[in-house]
């Protein structure tokens, strides 16, 4: 959500795979895809010979406040060292390699990296560079290929977005799935002694209003009513708002009859016929 979200009171999410980004190009992608481990709970970054040289100004700009995983980025001159002392780790390409390895969706590894992580192990994520992707030879140093459900005609993700898809499905996993806020219970639900005073009130007025046009009828439409009502779960507050609404409509149709009944000269002209029931549903 652009713009929104940041709350500098609340922990910072630690831990997770570590993210290694091999020879990125732009400054700028690697700032997103930092921004996206911050979203997600990733803070390990790594990074293999960038082209643009470290530390990078516009990967700072583009991190948008993810400072901590730019100022604790480890550097290494090639991937083999990045990986030395990792145990498991998933190298992300959208083409095929003819290679004997597992191919996982995000998902998957995502529910690995869990496993292996609580058994004390060490996990990375590699992603390489933007214009040719990882190199087979650097694929073949990963234990299994990492790969998205993406179209096939238009495979290729910019790489902060590429983090963002696999971060996302990281955090989804690490925290059960929680969103960060539910709309609050404002109002306790009404219970049965108030929706029924509403029941009354409501149907005396369409009583008064010549709602109910046959008295064989009015039992299953006045039924109907009241299930309408029970189908949305009201508040307290949404019976207080339809008890006055019914009451405003009710004030003005007397008020209309007392302006007409003024305007001609004291008598009343003849009411409406109300409308037909037909909508009372199947059971009319």
């Amino acid at each position: 959500m652009p713009g929104a979200g940041t709350d500098s009171t609340k922990p910072w999410q630690e831990g997770g795979p570590v993210v290694i980004l091999v020879e990125p190009q732009l400054g700028e992608n690697i700032g997103s895809a930092v921004r996206a481990m911050g979203n997600f709970g990733l803070t390990r970054l790594r990074i293999v010979n960038p082209r643009e040289g470290w530390p990078n100004p516009k990967a700072v700009t583009f991190a948008s406040g993810a400072d901590r995983i730019l100022d604790n980025a480890e550097l290494f001159p090639d991937l083999r060292s990045a990986l030395a002392d990792l145990n498991f780790v998933a190298a992300a390409t959208a083409r095929e390699r003819g290679m004997q390895k597992s191919v996982l969706g995000a998902d998957v590894v995502a529910a690995e990296a869990a496993t292996r992580i609580a058994a004390g192990e060490t996990v990375g994520l590699v992603f390489g560079r933007e214009r040719t992707g990882l190199y087979t030879e650097e694929v073949s140093l990963a234990d299994v290929i990492l790969t998205l459900p993406v179209n096939p005609a238009f495979a290729s993700l910019n790489l902060g977005m590429a983090v963002a898809v696999v971060a996302y499905e990281w955090f989804k996993l690490a925290s059960g799935g929680a969103l960060p806020f539910q709309q609050p219970d404002r109002y306790p639900i009404a219970d049965k002694a108030d929706l029924f005073a509403f029941f009354d009130h409501v149907e005396r007025e369409l009583d008064e209003a010549l709602f109910f046009r046959s008295p064989e009828k009015q039992p299953v439409t006045t039924r109907n009513i009241r299930n309408i009502f029970h189908r949305v779960g009201l508040t307290r507050q949404d019976i207080a708002t339809l008890h006055g609404m019914v009451a405003a409509l009710v004030e003005g149709r007397r008020t209309r009859e007392e302006r007409t009944a003024a305007r001609l000269g004291g008598k009343k002209r003849p009411a409406k016929a109300a409308p037909d029931e037909g909508g009372a549903g199947p059971e009319s």
